[in-house]
């Protein structure tokens, strides 16, 4: 399992990192996440609030359904756990399908598709920082 949600969590950074950017905010200077060189924290910490929606629904649901099995990973020598060419082909399918759903946004009452969640909570968060808005809207799902 801790294989697929680092799978899963490679992306969803990747992801946040550049909708960060693409509304002109830098995803290395963050408010939580210890600021390093190299360490995406604004990223990191806008990960937090889209983890459980988006890449943890997506591993259980790939386990759950049977998507993703005990075949999908190799055992290394030193005890670590690598995922197969099939598992992460099928984990990369799963995750584009589930950004094309679409969803209706709690905050902007808008209807959205799930890929586009980065950019519209990063939009936020620059219009928060920029004094457009009173508060920065966290998203959480009911």
């Amino acid at each position: 399992m801790n294989a697929l949600l680092s799978l899963l969590y490679s992306l969803l950074s990747h992801d946040v990192e550049s909708a960060l950017e693409t509304v002109g905010l830098d995803p290395y200077v963050g408010f939580y996440h210890t600021d390093r060189p190299g360490r995406p924290s604004l990223a990191l910490d806008m990960m937090e609030e889209l983890r459980p929606f988006l890449s943890d629904r997506l591993a259980l649901n790939l386990v759950n359904l049977q998507q993703i099995g005990k075949d999908d990973f190799l055992r290394k020598e030193g005890g670590g756990t690598l995922m197969t060419e099939k598992g992460r082909n099928e984990v990369l399918k799963a995750w584009h399908k589930r950004k094309q759903d679409e969803i209706t946004h709690p905050f902007l009452g808008e209807k959205i598709a799930i890929g586009l969640l980065p950019y519209a909570q990063a939009l936020l968060m620059a219009r928060f920082l920029r004094g457009d808005i009173d508060g920065y809207p966290p998203f959480f799902m009911n």
